[in-house]
């Protein structure tokens, strides 16, 4: 059987220590001039989870996703989203895009992107700069690894996120894109605001990964 949370990128990834630089704690007012050039120049606008984006593909083609059955439960459900589990495909209300395709953009004044979790797979390429990701499994494991062009050090420059985990993300100051951290994201199926959600709060992360750990955290939120 299948595990649904397996993602052969982010295990090659190095796990790293959560440090947040001090753009997180003090964030700028506003983007400096290279990277607002580039926000004017693609159209980017203000993410729900912070950061800036912008959605340059959709496909035309449509996956018929209707009546799906869930693997464990036989049921039909037509009324709601099912997250996946490490052996439960996701379950979609309504038909999907094939895939979707972002820009997704963290700055100094827009340094973090909140924990999230969506029910497709997400698959992340880097553009520019330097970042560090943190996933949030559904046992409250975590894993944490930084994205950049240096090898050497560990870094990765694409990695897949499963659906069903949770994920944030934090700018690293870099000089070679001016301190911001861009990259591109196919979501498969394609993304529906209704295969999205938010972390619920700081009490639930206490409850998730433990007082120690949901302190340290407590930025992502």
């Amino acid at each position: 059987m299948p595990n649904y949370f397996e993602s052969s990128t982010v295990d090659f990834a190095a796990n790293c220590e959560v440090e947040f630089p001090q753009f997180v704690k003090f964030p700028a007012t506003q983007p400096p001039d290279p990277l607002q050039n580039f926000i004017n120049h693609f159209k980017l606008e203000k993410h729900a989870e912070n950061g800036y984006f912008k959605e340059t593909d959709r496909s035309p083609f449509i996956l018929e996703l209707s009546n799906q059955e869930t693997d464990e439960t036989n049921e039909t459900m037509n009324n709601c989203n099912v997250m996946p589990t490490a052996t439960q495909k996701p379950v979609y209300k309504g038909n999907r895009n094939f895939s979707t395709l972002i820009y997704y953009m963290l700055t100094p004044d827009a340094p973090v992107s909140k924990l999230i979790m969506n029910s497709s797979r997400n698959i992340h390429i880097l553009q520019r700069g330097k970042g560090q990701f943190v996933l949030i499994y559904p046992d409250g494991s975590i894993k944490s690894f930084k994205v950049g062009f240096d090898y050497s050090k560990g870094e990765v420059s694409q990695w897949v996120v499963p659906g069903g985990v949770w994920k944030a993300s934090f700018m690293i100051p870099n000089e070679e894109f001016d301190n911001g951290f861009l990259i591109s994201e196919v979501v498969v199926p394609g993304f529906e605001y209704s295969d999205y959600k938010h972390f619920p709060g700081f009490k639930e992360l206490v409850e998730f990964v433990g007082q120690e750990k949901a302190e340290l955290l407590k930025p992502l939120l």
